[in-house]
């Protein structure tokens, strides 16, 4: 039987969701699956292509619709719940359940990179991918700070970031798209001069594979990690989801 999978988000040119997927088909001997990419301008879209793709099995969602599809879920998975954001949906005879594998794809990719001991974070950005990590930071004890364009409550602005907060934090996270192709020269506007080598800065970002925010942190001796380690993991724990109920 014919089993369709693809992601939806807007834009897609960033994605290398349907490369690794069309890959994995092709090396394990899938020839009855597929995997397509599915530009959606507005979330709204999502109805008509689920009926017009009947053999729609799952789907991986990214930005801008990690949170806004919530509302098209007929469930979520406990864990997606408390994050906030969905990242994969399994369909089952219309029946949409919403998982996040974000979260754990970046948790194990943390193993063996962090160096042991106490460490605190500052997560830059607070959309869906935020809260993914955010929910693995909170699940390693790792305390964090929320850096925002419009921060809320107690986040933080980009302004407010100074010599003392950065000493404070010595993990960085980029949850933005800032640096992502083809806007390869944007990077998140903290103060650079005042990083050191004990710092760790982790960009979600993967393509390209060094972005400016990582350049600009090797540049002052710090540890540096792009995303695509948490793709592979995260990819994975997709197809884990999406074959658990077949």
């Amino acid at each position: 039987m014919a089993q369709l999978y693809g992601l939806i988000g807007y834009p897609l040119s960033h994605s290398f969701s349907q490369r690794y997927f069309a890959g994995k088909f092709a090396d394990e001997g899938l020839t009855a699956c597929r995997y397509e990419l599915f530009p959606l301008q507005r979330i709204d879209e999502l109805p008509a292509l689920l009926a017009a793709h009947g053999d729609l099995v799952g789907l991986n969602v990214t930005i801008p619709y990690k949170e806004k599809v919530l509302e098209y879920l007929d469930e979520l998975d406990p864990a997606a719940a408390e994050i906030g954001a969905v990242n994969v949906i399994q369909i089952r005879n219309g029946y949409l359940k919403g998982y996040n594998s974000d979260a754990l794809g970046f948790d194990e990719s943390l193993s063996g990179w962090l160096p042991a001991g106490e460490m605190r974070a500052l997560v830059l950005g607070s959309g869906g991918a935020s809260k993914a990590v955010c929910w693995a930071l909170r699940k390693r004890k790792i305390a964090y700070r929320l850096v925002s364009r419009r921060p809320q409550g107690g986040e933080l602005s980009y302004e407010q970031l100074n010599a003392g907060l950065l000493a404070e934090h010595r993990l960085i996270v980029n949850t933005t798209p800032l640096g992502m192709q083809p806007e390869v020269s944007s990077c998140p506007p903290i103060p650079y001069s005042f990083l050191e080598a004990k710092h760790y800065l982790y960009d979600l970002v993967y393509n390209p594979e060094e972005t400016t925010f990582l350049k600009l942190g090797a540049a002052r001796a710090c540890q540096t990690k792009n995303g695509l380690e948490m793709l592979y993991r995260q990819a994975e724990k997709a197809w884990q989801i999406w074959q658990s109920a077949l």
